[in-house]
């Protein structure tokens, strides 16, 4: 099935596992794959290297490579703020730095802390408060997780103490056939298909239980293909309509507050 008879946002990419020596070298080769496929737009974070726990100075870092990374291609991506909860007072600051007062339109949020620790909870009211989402890494391994590496249970609880939060659950917590049914009784987060291998029924399940309107494409990108990860959703056995709404308009659903705060309209 080919792209083209769909728009296509990807909410899940780093500049990390891409060659190039600067940031913008790193977007614009993201951009040369994704062009191949006919996607539109790359919501991109985390720097050049990845730190799983880093300190406040490092988060700075991580963060200004993202931000000239989209001053280079300001119409083809937008950056989520990549933040550290154990440093929750310079977590706040990044957040008003690179979101209030700068470009990024997202929160995220990996393995340094698990997401149900109260050390989330004034970067997720912040977050509330500007009409953003929080994209959490989620994992669930049958290897062991990381020390602060969350698994759904985890989002489900933070969902809890926020329910007015937007929570994009990465991966579906790996296990996603878990994953799905942990985050089922929570309106407000959403099932992220990245990361995995494109396993028959994993897309079919998610629309099924949680409707279309709770799923979004990702790719994961440069850690996985965007073609593997396009496949889950052109390959699913769901309908045309569904798989807009996967690819991109739930996306800009999402999004479509804060980028009006930004003075982009779609």
């Amino acid at each position: 099935m080919t792209t083209d008879k769909f728009e296509i946002w990807d909410v899940h990419t780093h500049l990390s596992g891409v060659p190039g020596d600067t940031p913008e070298a790193r977007l614009g080769k993201l951009l040369e794959y994704a062009d191949r496929l006919g996607i539109a737009r790359l919501c991109v974070f985390m720097g050049m290297s990845w730190s799983e726990d880093p300190s406040p100075e490092v988060m700075r870092r991580d963060n200004d490579d993202v931000l000239r990374a989209l001053r280079r291609f300001p119409d083809r991506a937008f950056g989520f703020v990549y933040l550290n909860p154990k440093h929750t007072q310079a977590s706040l600051d990044e957040l008003n730095r690179c979101v209030r007062d700068g470009p990024m339109v997202g929160v995220k949020l990996w393995v340094a802390q698990h997401c149900n620790e109260p050390t989330l909870d004034p970067i997720v009211a912040r977050a509330t408060k500007l009409k953003v989402p929080v994209l959490q890494h989620c994992w669930q391994k049958i290897t062991g997780n990381l020390p602060g590496e969350s698994v759904p249970k985890d989002v489900a609880e933070l969902a809890v103490r926020h329910p007015d939060a937007t929570i994009i659950c990465a991966h579906t917590g790996g296990n996603w056939e878990r994953g799905i049914r942990t985050i089922r009784p929570y309106p407000r987060v959403y099932a992220e298909l990245c990361g995995s291998d494109p396993t028959a029924g994993f897309t079919e399940m998610a629309v099924r239980e949680l409707g279309a309107q709770r799923v979004l494409y990702g790719s994961d990108a440069g850690g996985r293909s965007f073609a593997s990860q396009l496949a889950k959703v052109l390959g699913a056995d769901i309908p045309d309509a569904a798989k807009r709404l996967l690819l991109a308009g739930n996306l800009k659903r999402i999004l479509e507050p804060i980028l009006r705060e930004k003075g982009i309209y779609l």
